[in-house]
């Protein structure tokens, strides 16, 4: 169901569902972190008092303390400096009562000289206040027992293990480790290592408050981010969808996207990509319906035609009147045929450029080549037209052109064809080849009628009628299918009469030279 729900949801839907359980996931590790936090500090603070314990420990057994008020009342005195960083030090008999407290010592500094009579007066007043404060700090740390998770550690049944507890009293957070006191390997009682530790509620305030705030600012990042990716390609793309859905549909109230057209990124690529893509397609489709039109119109005429001869050559027995509508006959077939032809050639010729792929071709070569086969051709007809190549202008320089080689000898070959289809006999086609600033130009100049018409360019239309009485021998579509291969090389052809000095026509193309 998930899978389905993504595989039909929106990139933003997908996006949002993929976030959303990153931030879960985050969410729960970031909760189990927190937890964590205040465990493991007051742990490593724990074990920092068992340093002093085990330190503790190691002195009673090497200087052979006594365990009991006195003796551990004096050590406390003599060895004050284990404990200078905690707030309280405490140790138990077996019987969980206490026997000496860092709290009940006067540590001023006159207490700690090396009279004799000092040290014991600190020893009587330690022996006093134990009496009055065994089971409770000082003023120093505020009111906390520790006597009852004394007698609560005595009665486990292993004692080996350390106990750490955390508790919050007066607003003061305390961390207390109790632990056994071996001497010679026998439990002869208890320390208990207690410290006012309010640093560790502030890591773990300031540890909580960083995750919070990078949690949310993550959180920011991703909202933004999202409004972005929906703003600036998602709803664009959705925009192009919906353009391609209204095409598909020939939706006539098509609008362009002129604010993404504008867009320099890829979405304005794909804008203006998708848009000279749509309007090729409709000028393909215009072409193509106009094309049909001017077919069906030309061919109506040669089967009208077609259709009368052969209802009169059934009814005539005349042999000579059989023998002109056979020839009207054939005259009509061989005109459909061209016109079917030149037809599939075109169709064929716009599916070749949009599959093949262009590559860098010397057009001199090309030239060559297409002229020596004419000049092998024309040598065995009646007409004996020579073609010749003039490239003087190049001084030895290549024309170096981008497309489809096949296309280009097509292109050569119609206008030849049709130069010598228009020239009389014995007379020259002269090709010239120059390069003309960024172009490669190609002028093809006949000794034939001309152009009778007074807008030229309209030899380039399909189906043009007002030829010589030679054009029978063409469908008129040999120009218009050379216009549009050179259109699709990103060229242009021109056409034009010779000078009054000269007959003939001229014929001027221009391809894009590719270095």
């Amino acid at each position: 169901m998930a899978s389905n729900f993504l595989s039909s949801s929106s990139i933003l839907k997908k996006f949002l569902v993929f976030n959303f359980i990153v931030f879960l996931v985050l969410s729960v590790f970031t909760f189990l972190y927190l937890q964590d936090i205040e465990p493991n500090l007051v742990n490593n603070r724990s074990k920092q008092h068992d340093k002093i314990i085990k330190n503790t420990s190691n002195h009673i057994n090497r200087l052979n303390i006594q365990f009991n008020k006195k003796g551990i009342t004096e050590f406390l005195l003599s060895t004050r400096f284990l404990f200078q960083n905690l707030d309280r030090v405490q140790l138990y008999d077996m019987n969980s009562i206490i026997l000496a407290d860092t709290d009940t010592l006067d540590l001023a500094d006159d207490i700690f000289s090396p009279n004799e009579s000092i040290q014991e007066t600190s020893i009587d007043k330690s022996e006093e206040d134990l009496n009055v404060n065994e089971d409770s700090v000082s003023k120093k740390t505020g009111t906390f027992s520790t006597k009852n998770y004394v007698k609560e550690y005595s009665t486990k049944n292993n004692i080996s293990n350390k106990l750490v507890i955390r508790e919050t009293i007066n607003n003061n957070f305390y961390v207390v480790t109790i632990d056994a006191i071996k001497i010679n390997g026998e439990n002869k009682g208890y320390i208990v290592v207690s410290e006012i530790a309010n640093d560790i509620l502030v890591a773990v305030d300031e540890r909580k408050n960083f995750i919070l705030r990078s949690v949310f600012i993550a959180a920011l990042v991703i909202l933004i981010f999202s409004v972005f990716l929906n703003k600036y390609i998602l709803k664009p793309i959705r925009s192009l969808v919906l353009y391609t859905k209204a095409i598909k549909e020939k939706d006539v109230k098509i609008e362009k996207h002129e604010k993404y057209l504008l867009r320099k990124d890829e979405v304005g690529q794909l804008s203006r990509s998708l848009t000279e893509m749509t309007e090729d397609l409709y000028k393909r489709i215009n072409i193509a319906e106009t094309f049909s039109t001017d077919l069906a119109h030309e061919i109506r005429n040669p089967l009208t035609s077609l259709k009368g001869a052969s209802e009169v050559l059934e009814s005539t027995q005349d042999s000579e009147k059989r023998r002109k509508l056979i020839k009207i006959i054939s005259h009509d077939v061989e005109r459909i045929e061209r016109l079917i032809t030149d037809y599939s050639q075109m169709l064929k010729d716009e599916a070749t450029l949009s599959r093949e792929k262009m590559k860098k071709i010397d057009l001199l070569n090309v030239i060559s080549s297409v002229v020596e086969d004419f000049n092998n051709d024309l040598i065995n007809s009646n007409k004996n037209i020579k073609i010749n190549i003039d490239n003087s202008k190049l001084n030895g320089s290549k024309l170096n052109v981008l497309g489809v080689e096949s296309k280009l000898e097509q292109i050569i070959a119609n206008i030849l064809d049709n130069a010598v289809s228009f020239s009389p006999s014995n007379s020259s086609v002269i090709v010239t080849c120059n390069a003309k600033k960024k172009d490669a130009q190609l002028i093809i100049e006949d000794e034939g009628p001309g152009f009778n018409e007074k807008n030229i360019n309209k030899v380039f239309n399909r189906f043009y009628s007002n030829r010589p009485e030679k054009f029978g021998e063409h469908s008129g579509l040999g120009l218009n299918i050379v216009k549009n291969i050179i259109e699709l090389h990103g060229g242009t052809i021109m056409a034009s009469n010779q000078p009054d000095s000269k007959k003939g026509a001229k014929i001027e193309v221009l391809l894009p030279i590719y270095k």
